[in-house]
């Protein structure tokens, strides 16, 4: 029976429906061998009566598009239909106005995506092995989670579950030294939204803000998208390089003190002092990435920011996207007690809050020390590929190139001392098409002026395997060797 609070104009008739059904089918919405639709329920969705699909699906039927079967839903006919979908031609492109936020973030350079072809290694920062997760510990937790269904069916506190954010505060205190109150907690979709209510709640159009060089390049592009103007300062063994905040007038400086990002220096106790002392003088915010501690192996922990100083407007972000999974999409912010209204506010306007049950999931991982057994293996694992990257690296290239941020993370950045920068893009694909992916250094850089003149590469290990990153290593330089001798 047709739907008769839908408008008479928005019912298809027999003849569109089978013009869309053939499109979707020819585009691969459909595969070879994949179910449509019945017709009762496909009529039931588009309001019409069952006759008016019948009619479209004999239509199919007889171009040979799909098989039907007795009691059986139709299928997209093997013998017409490939996998994969089909080029079509281009829609005529147009250009519609966009508020001011959305035009910078049409201007911005693109970024690539995750879907990359197979290679035999990828030297990605931010991927995860999937033989290190913690796959039945986690579907324990996810079942347990499943339990509680019926309590869970609601919506539920935009600042996350009380239950992971008090695991969250007794975390933070053992792991990090980090003293908080339950309430100053914010459970986030990721860092990157964590980054993303910062921008919106402290920056406006005109405003300045501080950023490492180089930096996170997608923090850099959430904060410069809300029409502020960066400030980058450089960095070196010791991080921020503060002494050049003096005269610096800005509404909050974005840092990671504990691991810089990309080149991996810690920031010293006296910059550290230093950097506080100037967000009291400019009642400015500052923003401590804590993205990685887990991982340091031939140093010690260092206690973050937010320690430091109770009267600094520090706000501490964590994620469990290099412990976990970078698909869970679980960060969650600190925030001065002051705060705690406005950005669980602005969290549920955005999203009303992150699931549910991956929430409770994580918790019962933390209550039973499961989640800290896990990134003691984490790290144990990822210290011996460090430990064989580097040896590789050593053995292909000796002292042909310099190493920054070893000591900690899941990622190295290598230099070419030989190579200038301007073959870069030349060696990357030249790697690439042997196979093995690596990733430039330059976007992470403020400017092309502040780069390095030299090849540098920001090579993650965290998702391969000791055998894949000698490998992709060997590649690497049998690529580096071609490059050299066609200069």
């Amino acid at each position: 029976m047709s739907n008769p609070s839908k408008p008479l104009t928005q019912r298809p008739g027999a003849r569109e429906i089978y013009d869309t059904l053939k499109g979707q089918i020819a585009s691969g919405v459909f595969r070879s061998g994949g179910q449509l639709p019945s017709s009762r329920t496909l009529a039931t969705e588009l309001g019409v009566s069952r006759t008016t699909v019948t009619v479209a699906y004999e239509q199919l039927l007889a171009e040979g598009f799909i098989e039907v079967q007795q009691g059986s839903r139709p299928r997209v006919a093997l013998s017409r239909i490939s996998d994969g979908p089909r080029h079509r031609a281009p829609r005529p492109s147009r250009q519609l106005q966009l508020a001011a936020f959305g035009e910078r973030i049409r201007k911005l350079p693109a970024w690539p995506y995750y879907s990359a072809p197979r290679l035999v290694a990828d030297f990605r920062y931010g991927s995860l092995s999937s033989e290190d997760f913690p796959a039945s510990i986690w579907k324990r937790a996810m079942n347990s989670a499943m339990q509680q269904q019926p309590k869970l069916l609601a919506y539920n506190d935009p600042r996350g579950s009380h239950r992971l954010r008090l695991a969250l505060q007794a975390y933070l205190w053992r792991a990090r030294t980090l003293k908080c109150d339950v309430d100053q907690i914010l459970v986030v979709s990721g860092s990157q939204q964590g980054l993303d209510l910062c921008a919106r709640l402290i920056l406006d159009a005109g405003d300045r803000f501080v950023i490492e060089d180089p930096c996170y390049a997608m923090a850099r592009r959430i904060f410069s998208c809300t029409g502020a103007t960066p400030v980058p300062i450089p960095v070196d063994a010791d991080g921020l390089q503060t002494e050049r905040l003096a005269d610096v007038d800005a509404r909050l400086a974005y840092v990671t003190p504990s691991h810089q990002f990309p080149l991996g220096g810690v920031m010293s106790i006296s910059r550290r002092h230093q950097l506080l002392a100037w967000a009291r003088k400019r009642n400015a915010f500052v923003i401590e990435d804590d993205y990685d501690s887990e991982y340091r192996y031939d140093i010690r922990p260092v206690p973050p920011l937010h320690g430091l100083d109770s009267r600094a407007n520090v706000i501490y972000l964590g994620t469990i996207s290099k412990t976990l999974s970078p698909t869970l999409r679980i960060g969650y912010l600190v925030v001065p007690p002051e705060l705690q209204e406005v950005f669980a506010a602005a969290k549920q306007l955005t999203d009303r809050h992150s699931p549910v049950l991956e929430q409770e999931a994580l918790a019962s991982l933390i209550e039973e020390g499961a989640y800290d057994r896990h990134v003691r293996r984490a790290r144990r694992l990822n210290g011996d590929r460090r430990k064989t990257l580097l040896n590789a690296l050593q053995h292909a290239f000796a002292r042909r190139i310099t190493i920054d941020g070893a000591d900690a993370g899941l990622h190295v950045v290598i230099w070419f001392d030989e190579l200038p920068r301007s073959l870069e893009s030349t060696l990357i694909e030249a790697t690439r098409s042997a196979g093995v992916g690596v990733h430039s250094v330059t976007p992470h850089y403020e400017s092309n002026r502040t780069v390095r003149d030299k090849v540098g590469l920001v090579m993650g290990y965290s998702a391969l395997s000791p055998g894949q990153i000698e490998r992709g290593v060997r590649i690497l330089a049998d690529a580096v060797h071609e490059v050299r001798r066609k200069r």
